[in-house]
């Protein structure tokens, strides 16, 4: 509802964004290079413009106005009026609808139009002309909100690093298909509340999960006019707001709603999140927000300011190093921090926030001011350790708190099943938490998020079915996606009813989890791997918004994914048993347990500490990883996984003359934990074996 007389007080520069108050509601918005800053007012389905009044305010470079009487639900939008001088870096065209970078919620849809783009499209000066029509029509609008939510009682499962296991989930993928869930709900954050997926996740034996980009991102035009679309999200169009497509009735409270629910049963919510850039692309793309706020304010300009640096792949990049684009981060962040209650963060192509003007620096202010903030600082903090530009790989360079995905685990992982020569000693690096990389930094094995696949690549069950990509659905003639798998397809492309191959495949799939979830570190599994869900071999399903994407849960009731769950759920219940496993410092097999047996080991199949020479046999592909403890009451807790990634079966004599216990075989899923009672072992061919035993107190 409109207030009866349009008339805008002065207000305040604080809070950015629309603030209601219960009175009315201030608006906010930095812009510091415009000369004129327009509130556009809209109709509650956004198609008719009800009001335009200039901000009567300017402070620090922010303008603003307060209209009194204002109340949530109000749709709005912005016109900035300043130079158009494209060589200079500045995009100003008060003909284009801005969105307000700090909406909270969106209205209406994008409808891709030129009528968005600040130059005319087919002009032979490209950029450098001016488009004079109003973009308001195909644009979207924001939505004055209400954020009260009662979250009495609510408190953050705060899981040690230690004990945590990261489950990574698409919201609309995960829940699409599942049976047990309402159909209005399927496919939303309401699923991820549902009693029966929150008992799925509690016995499956995950403590986090971490959801794929849920702010609001806008559909690519070239995906759309190819009849495809934006699956997995990295592409923000509002940094405040949740994608409207995972609600069911449009209220934000839903996903707060489903955050309490999680947290009252003791999973955390990670958000993966994309500050490196934004949806407007290049110096080419749409002005929608930033750009006509402030294009050379928010963006890394290039020497020649008429151009974007684009160290991101999408054609612009946030500039950090800037207040307002920093200071906007920092906001968005605090705002799920303390609106949403989300336990942390997985900061998309991170080497971009650590961006100042010589290059990557561990002491960048974004760095700085995540550190100092006493909310932030205490969360989950989790960086992609690279981006497309110049010196952007920094894996093991960012400061503490924050913990990397460990691409090197991935890779030597699945180098190793798959029976590359030359892996042994990098094998043995990433099984002790890869302290090589993270030591230095004083952080411990928890830094490293160890994992063999996630989104961005094949699945599991990929991994050992294609030797080579398949992503013609894709429309990019199989030319997208990275040609580097460290695949196998085991003699056969893709799926088939071959059994010796579908137990070889099942077997070094199983071998490969128990590789990462015995590893120290932090292990991330990708949703629907515990029952070795397929994609069809498309390893950029990014625009697939259907089966391809989608998990078939009917694959979790097949006899296959049965065993491969059960396998699973099994995996991470030994896992928390082991302080061993979980330790939070590094082991370096300096302190003695026993005689002969430190607190870390390498030994190979003949039970024989693996000498200068043995690490240098690069066809050498039996490891045994041995670690010990001394318990409270003296007893000694001794675990040792072994494992065999030839091509033939192995002899392993087993590490120590003590009474092992067998606990789990890659080869039989099925196993009963039983007393071996012998000296040796024989271990199947690309399969690892778990064994532990308990030595009394020593006289």
């Amino acid at each position: 509802m409109l207030p009866a007389l349009l008339r805008l007080e002065p207000g305040a520069p604080y809070p950015l964004g629309a603030s209601w108050d219960g009175l009315g509601v201030n608006f906010a918005v930095y812009s510091g290079q415009a000369e004129k800053v327009e509130l556009c007012l809209f109709d509650r389905e956004g198609r008719r413009e009800t009001g335009r009044l200039a901000l009567p305010s300017f402070t620090g470079e922010i303008w603003h106005g307060y209209l009194p009487r204002a109340v949530p639900g109000l749709v709005y939008g912005y016109r900035a009026h300043g130079p158009y001088d494209p060589r200079r870096g500045h995009r100003f065209n008060p003909n284009k609808l801005l969105l307000d970078p700090y909406a909270k919620q969106l209205a209406g849809q994008l409808r891709w139009a030129d009528a968005l783009f600040g130059y005319r499209m087919r002009s032979n000066n490209a950029d450098l002309s001016f488009d004079r029509r109003d973009s308001a029509p195909a644009m979207v609008k924001a939505v004055v909100t209400d954020d009260n939510f009662n979250w009495h009682g609510d408190a953050r499962p705060k899981i040690p690093w230690s004990d945590t296991v990261i489950y990574e989930l698409h919201v609309k993928g995960f829940s699409q298909l599942m049976g047990g869930v309402p159909h209005r709900e399927r496919g939303t954050f309401a699923a991820l509340s549902d009693s029966g997926v929150i008992s799925y996740l509690q016995k499956l034996g995950v403590t986090t999960l971490e959801l794929m980009p849920i702010q609001a991102f806008l559909q690519d035009r070239h995906l759309l006019d190819k009849g495809l679309n934006n699956y997995w999200g990295y592409n923000t169009l509002a940094y405040f707001a949740p994608e409207r497509r995972y609600l069911v009735n449009g209220s934000s409270n839903e996903l707060r709603m489903t955050i309490r629910r999680l947290h009252a049963a003791g999973l955390e919510v990670i958000l993966d999140v994309a500050y490196n850039h934004t949806c407007e692309g290049s110096e080419l793309g749409p002005t929608l927000s930033w750009r006509g706020f402030g294009n050379a304010t928010y963006y890394r300009l290039a020497e020649d300011p008429r151009y974007l640096i684009n160290d991101t792949g999408t054609g612009n990049t946030l500039d950090l190093t800037r207040t307002p684009a920093l200071r906007m981060v920092m906001d968005s962040l605090r705002y799920w921090a303390e609106s949403f209650h989300v336990d942390g963060f997985r900061f998309d192509l991170g080497s971009t926030l650590g961006r100042e003007t010589w290059g990557f620096d561990p002491g960048a202010g974004f760095f700085d001011a995540i550190r100092q903030d006493p909310v932030l600082s205490q969360l989950k903090l989790i960086s992609e350790p690279w981006d497309l530009g110049p010196g952007g790989y920094q894996l093991g360079n960012y400061p503490p708190p924050f913990a990397e995905w460990n691409d090197r685990f991935r890779d030597v992982g699945r180098q190793y099943w798959r029976g590359d020569s030359g892996i042994r000693p990098e094998v043995a690096k990433r099984l002790s938490g890869s302290a090589d990389i993270f030591a230095s930094s004083r952080r411990g094995p928890w830094a490293s998020i160890n994992y063999v696949v996630s989104h961005d690549g094949f699945t599991l069950a990929d991994l050992v079915s294609y030797a080579s990509k398949h992503n013609e659905a894709n429309g990019e003639d199989n030319r997208d996606g990275t040609d580097e798998n460290w695949s196998r397809n085991w003699g056969i492309e893709g799926q088939t009813d071959d059994p010796a191959i579908s137990e070889l495949r099942n077997r070094v799939l199983r071998s490969m989890l128990m590789m990462l979830f015995l590893s120290n570190g932090t292990p991330m599994l990708l949703a629907g791997d515990e029952f070795a869900r397929s994609q069809g071999g498309n390893n950029n399903a990014y625009c697939q918004d259907n089966e391809i994407s989608w998990i078939d849960w009917r694959d979790a009731e097949s006899s296959t994914g049965k065993a491969q769950l059960g396998f699973v759920a099994k995996l991470l219940r030994l896992r928390r048993s082991w302080p061993l496993v979980t330790t939070p410092k590094f082991l370096f097999g300096k302190e003695e347990i026993l005689p002969g047996v430190r607190d870390i080991d390498w030994l190979d199949e003949r039970n024989v500490f693996l000498s200068d020479i043995d690490w240098a046999n690069r066809e050498g592909r039996a490891l045994v990883l041995r670690r010990a403890r001394r318990l409270a009451d003296g007893k000694v807790e001794i675990v040792a996984l072994m494992m065999n990634a030839a091509d033939q079966p192995l002899v392993f004599h087993l590490p120590g003359a003590f009474a092992w216990k067998l606990l789990l075989d890659s080869a039989d899923p099925d196993i009963v934990p039983c007393d071996l009672g012998k000296s040796v072992y024989t271990i199947r061919d690309r399969a690892a074996v778990l064994i532990t035993t308990m030595v009394e107190k020593p006289e």
